[in-house]
């Protein structure tokens, strides 16, 4: 902000130069505890929860009283309020060192807490010393004074060991009051506040300075805070304990080993304020969390011993992280942790210049609870779970939500800001993408966030959006593939199951190939609104990342014959993520490309990422023969044929791909800042009977391939148990994936709803065949009359889809005649886009009901016909509403089809 007069390098120096260093002390006085509370502890006999709440006390005071101290010192100015506040922590020390129970250790650690409201008080002073572009800078060197948490755990146990834990109290109270008299002595008032006393003006009142505590904005930067000091805070306390009790290191070492933490935590925090004057306060969150969800991933996970019982004997290994790996993670925490706690504050002076000590002092206050908060929660947590890690884990969760909840607010500031003018929006660096969106028009020069995305603009899109969106084509296929592959995964590993001694039933072997049909068709309800919220590249990066889990999975849990059945019900619906990926990948790829090209676009992304199923079928018969992965990946297990059989390859094949593929979508995709659409606009289509028609529709035609794909494997093990079907079952869903793209042009000249009646007669006959091949025990026939149907499904597929923007631009002047033209296009575009993605999540059902049907079919009659008489009796269903509705003389479509009416503009292939 403007400073109220001029002011000298040396008066900035010096106020600088004094609050570091009293906020040093302070800090110092203020986490004592960490190491003589070790001892308070032992004599006195605390619990871990009892030494939790001790040692939190101080931090929960330091935080409740932030908020007024910066009120206070906007108002009466930082050389008096500080002095104040140290003295009066300074005689709550000294009282500590006359305590000698439990009750009046908490009372005088009420008081001494009140050196960590000093923060405060420093930022809302150092602030006004500076112009805006200097404050990140300042306020990161100030915030340096956390360094005093490492001078107490390198000072106070060698203190504590020569002269007892009462010293220790003693000294720092003597080191805090003459800091307090010479801070008073030194320091100046600051400009704001000389100037006001020359003026005679009144400081603003409390209710006028607490007026921003009312922005979702203040308390979001309080979350961050939380973190990225609470928790710097918690773990300086707990870290001298869990060393002690975990590596059995006595209190010197704990104390300087932790101190590494404390250091890194501190010391960089000025290069955090410096980092964020130069790139902006959101690059540096987010290195911030994302690095710290790593680490605290790693420190998370508990020490735990392996053994894998190999071919030439058992191989044990172990999880535990050693000391010096320990200490090392730690460090790279904490100076991540330092860069954010710079970052959080360079926000509060820029967005409010004016309120600077009520917005930092209830920031700090959150923060300072954390503080508080955490180590009780470490206690109460270890006590309960008898798990040393379980304080990272509880971070870890903390970190995750304060990164969603940020993401998920530059999307919508991101959303917000995309087509205004951008000379409007405030010049913050973390800003500066939006400002200089015009000038790189749409380029990524700035980063990932496209904030100027024409593609209708055949010079924007012939100079840069071309390229732009044909690469994050190119990665969403190979992820879409790898989610498909996963997805019907379970199709191949359940026909193997009782090979290698999984005794399950015929019903329970279908129940499991059904499932993740069923959990991928509800997934993908969800997945459609997730682009507009995350953006298109953080949803791709995660929804892909989350197929690690299931691959992981099945690769452990197909190894031990004993592997109870809920774990593989479980399993089987965490696949369907897979399936719940088609839904945002389709959603994500229209935003990228001109209507004249979005089909085909969405057909290479479809019709190829479908190829996943195949590919999948081909690969995994093959990699299951063989220790592929070697030791790492586990030993064979015999087969009741007398081979060996590698089924975890199942899931473990596909986890290099993933990774791969997860980074690709990270470092190579883009968002889309104006990509959006509300639920509510879209809502409007459950009110449309064409919705639900066509979801009956598409049923017959997606739902048909998809449930084919999860039950034709199992479906011939079982009819023709002597033929390797696994060699061959592939073949279906590679003429129906390449059939879908490839036969849209059927639609395009004939008409999609005359197009879909035949497919559907198609599909009529080909379960007749089916049947007809089954009772004749002709397996070459059975596969072919299957890959019919799966041939004729992608081309109903691509058909299906065509009608949908024909019927909207029917439908819509009826429903809506108030609109104009123009207006009936746009309403008619958003419904049938909404319509698109609702039936490719009812139609995914499909996947579960099929394997199903041949499960209860098998079940109740030994054979699989009742499923296949009632496939051709829905499929006769689909033909007679087809014409009913559409094709016949006076239907729906019937003129459109036949050139006598105008037709909506078709998006060839648009379907999965």
């Amino acid at each position: 902000m403007p400073l109220s007069q001029p002011v000298s390098s040396g008066q900035q120096n010096r106020a600088l130069g004094l609050s570091t260093y009293a906020f040093t002390i302070c800090f110092a006085v203020w986490t004592i505890f960490a190491i003589i509370g070790i001892e308070i502890k032992a004599e006195l006999g605390l619990n871990d929860t009892q030494f939790g709440l001790l040692v939190g006390t101080p931090i929960l005071t330091g935080s409740l009283v932030r908020l007024f101290l910066g009120v206070w010192t906007d108002q009466y100015g930082g050389r008096i309020v500080f002095p104040l506040t140290m003295l009066a922590s300074a005689a709550s020390t000294l009282l500590l060192s006359h305590a000698d129970t439990y009750l009046l250790t908490l009372l005088a650690a009420l008081g001494l807490g009140l050196a960590g409201g000093g923060f405060a008080v420093g930022v809302a002073y150092v602030s006004k010393w500076y112009p805006q572009e200097r404050q990140g800078a300042a306020l990161g060197f100030f915030g340096m004074g956390n360094v005093g948490a490492a001078v107490t755990k390198f000072v106070a146990p060698f203190v504590m060991v020569a002269m007892g834990w009462q010293a220790v109290a003693q000294i720092w109270a003597v080191v805090l009051a003459i800091t307090a008299v010479a801070f008073f002595l030194f320091a100046k008032d600051d400009p704001e506040l000389a100037a006001r006393k020359i003026s005679g003006e009144k400081p603003k009142g409390l209710m006028e300075q607490l007026e921003p505590l009312r922005n979702e904005q203040v308390w979001r930067f309080s979350l961050y805070y939380f973190f990225v000091f609470g928790a710097f805070v918690a773990l300086a306390l707990w870290l001298p304990k869990y060393l002690i009790g975990v590596y059995g290191v006595d209190i010197k070492v704990a104390g300087m080993l932790a101190a590494t933490f404390s250091l890194s935590a501190s010391l960089f925090r000025a290069y955090g304020g410096i980092l964020s004057d130069r790139y902006g306060a959101r690059r540096i969150m987010y290195a911030t969390f994302g690095v710290s969800m790593l680490c605290l991933f790693m420190l998370s996970y508990p020490a735990t011993d392996y053994t894998i019982h190999g071919i030439k004997g058992d191989i044990a290994f172990s999880t535990s992280m050693s000391l010096v790996p320990f200490v090392l993670t730690v460090f790279v925490l904490g100076f991540f942790m330092s860069l954010g706690k710079a970052a959080v504050y360079k926000h509060i002076p820029v967005y409010y210049p004016d309120h600077v000590g009520s917005v930092g002092g209830l920031v700090g206050l959150v923060g300072g609870l954390g503080g508080f908060v955490l180590p009780i929660v470490f206690g109460a947590v270890s006590d309960l779970t008898g798990i040393w890690t379980s304080c990272f884990m509880v971070l870890f969760a903390l970190v995750a939500v304060a990164l969603g909840w940020m993401h998920l607010a530059i999307r919508q500031m991101e959303q917000k800001a995309a087509g205004i003018d951008t000379r409007s929006l405030p010049q913050f660096p973390e800003m500066a993408g939006l400002h200089d969106a015009k000038a790189h028009a749409g380029h990524e020069a700035r980063g990932k966030v496209l904030t100027d995305w024409r593609p209708e603009d055949s010079a924007f899109w012939e100079a840069t959006g071309q390229r732009i969106a044909s690469r994050n084509l190119y990665l969403s296929i190979p992820a879409l593939l790898l989610a498909f592959a996963v997805w019907m995964v379970w199709s191949v590993v359940v026909a193997k199951l009782p090979l290698i001694g999984f005794d399950y039933t015929t019903d329970q072997l279908f129940w499991l190939a059904a499932l993740p049909g069923l959990s991928g068709a509800t997934f993908r309800i969800f997945y459609s609104f997730m682009v507009p919220i995350f953006g298109g590249r953080l949803w791709t990066t995660l929804s892909t990342a989350s197929l690690l889990i299931p691959a992981f999975g099945i690769g452990y849990a197909v190894q031990n014959p004993d592997t109870p059945y809920f774990i593989f019900l479980v399993l089987a619906l965490l696949c369907g993520f897979g399936g719940g990926n088609f839904a945002s990948s389709m959603s994500n790829i229209g935003f990228f490309f001109p209507k004249a090209q979005k089909g085909n676009a969405l057909a290479l992304n479809a019709g190829l990422g479908n190829l996943g199923v195949s590919v999948m079928q081909f690969a995994v018969p093959l990699v299951i023969t063989a220790g592929v992965f070697g030791a790492l990946g586990g030993a064979g297990q015999p087969a009741r044929d007398g081979g060996q059989l590698w089924l975890q390859n199942a899931g473990f094949i596909w986890v290099p791909f993933i990774i791969a593929s997860t980074l690709l979508a990270w470092f190579g995709m883009n968002d889309i800042a104006d990509a959006k659409a509300s639920f509510a606009e879209q809502a409007v289509i459950f009110q449309r009977k064409h919705n639900w028609l066509m979801c009956w529709l598409y049923t017959g035609t997606f739902g048909s391939f998809i449930g084919f794909s999860a039950g034709l494997p199992l479906l011939a093990k079982s009819q023709f148990p002597d033929v390797n079907v696994l060699k061959y079952v592939f073949l279906g869903p590679l003429v129906g994936a390449i059939s879908r793209a490839a036969t849209g042009w059927v639609a395009d000249r004939w008409g999609g709803a005359r197009v879909t009646f035949w497919v559907f007669i198609g599909m009529i006959v080909g379960a007749l065949g089916v049947i007809h091949f089954l009772e004749a025990k002709d397996f070459n026939g059975f596969l072919g009359a299957f890959i019919f149907m799966f041939f004729v499904t992608g081309v109903g597929n691509a058909s299906t889809f065509q009608m949908i923007p024909n019927i909207m631009r029917q439908e819509v002047p009826r429903l809506m005649p108030e609109l104009d033209a123009a207006q009936r296009t746009r309403q008619a575009e958003k419904e049938s886009a909404a319509i698109v993605g609702f039936t490719s999540a009812i139609a995914a059902y499909g996947a579960f009901f099929i394997p199903r049907a041949f499960g209860m079919s098998i079940s109740a009659t030994g054979t699989p016909l009742a499923a296949l008489y009632g496939f051709a009796i829905f499929y006769a269903s689909c033909a007679a509403l087809t014409w009913l509705i559409y094709t016949r003389k006076g239907g729906l479509l019937h003129e459109v089809e036949r050139g006598r009416a105008p037709s909506a503009p078709i998006a060839q292939g648009a379907s999965a």
